[in-house]
């Protein structure tokens, strides 16, 4: 990741990749076939991590709220931060977009399947009933993620969008505190 944060995925090239990971180009080839296979590893690499690190958060003990927002910064606001702040930030998202769309799409399944297990497990527990206000836990997840996906679109990445995904979560406390 290093190596693409620095030269970006045009300019990196295997004897990059090789020297950095301390092993020769045709080591190399030996695990991957091309920088792009490198590149995706990296991504899943990556998913992975944000993914657990979203469920640690998530299966805290403090207020719903926090534990949604502090799941957020750790796994997608500070992770995209990193890439995004990095002298080839924007050509990374672009081939991310491009090479590991896939990637993204499963990562993007299970974080709003492990947002909503929260969601719903927080919703049993103060006895709200989603279900009468026409609301579902997956539903809520997926609109949270639908959020920061237009926040995205608009701009607003990062810490640029945590004050309105925050008010999207006290939606979400609003709707759970509904009986």
């Amino acid at each position: 990741m290093q190596v693409f944060l620095a030269y970006g995925f045009s300019r990196a090239t295997m004897d990059d990749i090789a020297r950095a990971v301390e092993i020769s180009r045709p080591a190399l080839y030996l695990l991957f076939r091309n920088k792009a296979d490198i590149f995706r590893a990296v991504e899943q690499d990556l998913l992975d991590q944000s993914h657990a690190m979203a469920c640690e958060v998530l299966r805290g003990d403090e207020p719903l709220s926090e534990r949604l927002m502090k799941a957020l910064d750790r796994a997608v606001f500070r992770l995209l931060t990193s890439i995004i702040d990095s002298p080839h930030g924007d050509e990374l998202v672009d081939f991310n977009n491009h090479i590991a769309a896939d990637l993204v799409t499963a990562w993007r399944r299970r974080m709003v399947d492990s947002f909503a297990r929260a969601i719903a497990d927080e919703a049993a527990l103060r006895g709200a009933r989603l279900e009468t206000q026409g609301l579902s836990a997956q539903g809520l997840a997926e609109m949270l993620f639908d959020v920061l996906s237009g926040l995205k679109a608009r701009g607003r990445r990062g810490q640029q969008a945590a004050p309105h995904v925050r008010e999207f979560i006290t939606l979400v406390e609003l709707a759970l505190n509904h009986r």
